[in-house]
């Protein structure tokens, strides 16, 4: 296994996976109108198969389930077992026959032609090798499956993204530089990129439609945010007390331009990727 697997899989089994089930219903909100434009952009129906890419805690992978009903199957993946707890716990609160399974997906060897549909909102950005992931899901997708995924598009084009690892680098030394490409937040910002990882690994008509969609979320959850979320949230679990006060103190000032009427309103500026499975040869 890739040493980036490797960590993938420690972060999101230890405190960040745990962070997330935590904050869920903020990310929730924070992240709705981004899950509808999935749900709506997704070609389904009722007996569809569908695959929920990197699942999380399966809010997307619920409202799926209840568009294919259950003569259909909505399937969610995910390395976190903690996301995951959660995820079977919010299916079975909505009375919903959604599945979850706890596997990488550029190695699970998924059923040949069992999926239709193949989505995800944020859960693609994390592989060492994208066109192994692809390749390996291509080979679980029938033909003419589709795929719609939501990605971030640059730190450039989400200032919101990074004003707290931005506000808070001259306290924290230690904060890890972010590497273009590289897994993470931002790995697929690059269109071209996306979609020669796509092309080369089995799926055709890849287009890439440019979306900002206005996110909030309470006030009262934003410095929660901030400490338990990304590189700013990593860092600070190792840092003394003093260090912390300094730093949440800096970054909730720098996150003031954001906050309106007790919500932090935001542009969320993403790529809608969407394509589909080519025919096998």
């Amino acid at each position: 296994m890739d040493d980036t697997d490797d960590e993938q899989r420690r972060l999101w089994n230890g405190p960040s996976g745990r962070v997330w089930v935590e904050e869920q219903a903020t990310l929730d909100a924070m992240f709705k109108p981004l899950e509808d434009l999935v749900v709506a952009r997704t070609p389904v129906r009722p007996g569809c198969r569908v695959l929920d890419i990197g699942c999380g805690t399966g809010s997307l992978t619920v409202a799926l389930a209840r568009r294919v009903g259950v003569e259909g199957r909505c399937t969610g993946i995910d390395i976190s077992a903690p996301m995951l707890e959660a995820a079977r716990a919010r299916a079975a609160r909505a009375n919903m026959p959604a599945r979850f399974l706890q596997a990488d997906p550029q190695r699970h060897a998924f059923e040949p032609a069992s999926l239709d549909a193949l989505v995800s909102r944020f859960g693609v950005m994390f592989f060492s090798d994208p066109v192994r992931a692809f390749a390996n899901m291509r080979e679980g997708a029938a033909d003419d499956a589709r795929l719609s995924l939501v990605v971030w598009r640059s730190g450039a084009d989400n200032p919101f993204m990074t004003t707290a690892e931005r506000a808070a680098a001259p306290l924290l030394p230690d904060l890890p530089a972010r590497e273009p490409n590289a897994p993470g937040q931002f790995a697929f910002a690059d269109r071209d990129r996306v979609r020669r990882i796509l092309e080369a690994s089995g799926w055709t008509d890849v287009a890439l439609e440019p979306v900002d969609a206005p996110c909030a979320f309470p006030e009262s959850g934003l410095e929660r945010y901030f400490t338990g979320l990304g590189p700013v949230g990593r860092v600070l679990r190792e840092t003394d007390d003093a260090t912390r006060a300094r730093v949440v103190d800096t970054v909730r000032d720098a996150f003031t331009p954001y906050v309106r009427g007790g919500e932090v309103r935001f542009t969320a500026a993403c790529w809608l990727v969407s394509g589909r499975a080519a025919a096998r040869r």
